[in-house]
């Protein structure tokens, strides 16, 4: 789905009233310099199918919000021949962005981090594959950044809020996923502010759009991964969250 197609569907279902409204999500831009480097980290909603075997190709993207970012971004600055990197696994939790933190972040040095994860801690709770607490999922972020502050003190965080939406599996199993996401939610706000970072309300954006009229399904069929209309208002949220 393209840009032109995009917005002429999003007239049709309301996601164009979240798009069209002027949101002041970013206290100032953030001035970028050549050869900056981007990266986004996260699960299997960053990851978005990207080409693992070659990370530079634009392949490399994936199909999802990273894509349409740096898409974005390298037409909008040209002349500063970003880097932009995308290392989200599918699958992958906060323990998981641990053990290869160092090869998969701190290596690659970047001047904004973008880091999505949550969902997973969570669902592979429920789904009896992990046991992981709220708490657990919480301390564990704490400590991730952290370490990442230590690794890299001049780096801009942008920490993004896991989300859900009614629909698919999340709202055939509504009694299991609830209060549990939103406590873990809540906790993911609690680690960006204590981080001093820039906080992206994926969530807020999601329930906004559909107030406006869009049906979750249209944004992400099984409750969790979105759908290109979905990664598209994402792009556009995280941009105006980041100052970019």
């Amino acid at each position: 789905m393209n840009r032109r197609s995009f917005i002429s569907t999003a007239a049709a279902t309301g996601t164009a009233a979240w798009l069209n409204t002027e949101c002041s999500l970013a206290a100032e831009k953030i001035s970028l310099a050549t050869g900056d480097v981007i990266l986004f980290q996260g699960d299997s909603i960053t990851d978005a199918g990207r080409n693992k075997k070659d990370p530079v190709a634009n392949e490399g993207l994936g199909r999802g919000y990273p894509s349409y970012i740096a898409a974005d971004l390298h037409r909008d600055y040209e002349n500063l021949k970003l880097q932009i990197h995308n290392r989200g696994i599918s699958g992958h939790k906060v323990p998981d962005l641990d053990k290869r933190w160092d090869r998969d972040c701190i290596d690659i040095k970047p001047k904004i981090l973008s880091i999505l994860i949550g969902v997973n801690d969570i669902w592979h709770m429920l789904a009896g594959r992990y046991d992981g607490t709220a708490e657990v999922y919480r301390d564990g972020f704490t400590a991730l950044l952290e370490r990442t502050k230590k690794g890299l003190p001049s780096v801009t965080l942008a920490i993004c809020e896991p989300f859900v939406l009614m629909s698919g599996t999340v709202k055939e199993n509504e009694d299991k996923w609830f209060p549990e996401f939103d406590t873990r939610r809540k906790y993911a706000r609690e680690v960006s502010d204590k981080a001093g970072a820039i906080w992206v309300p994926f969530q807020k954006m999601f329930d906004d759009a559909v107030a406006a009229g869009t049906s979750p399904g249209d944004l992400a069929r099984d409750g969790v991964h979105p759908t290109p209309a979905g990664h598209m208002l994402m792009a556009k949220t995280w941009r105006k969250s980041v100052g970019i």
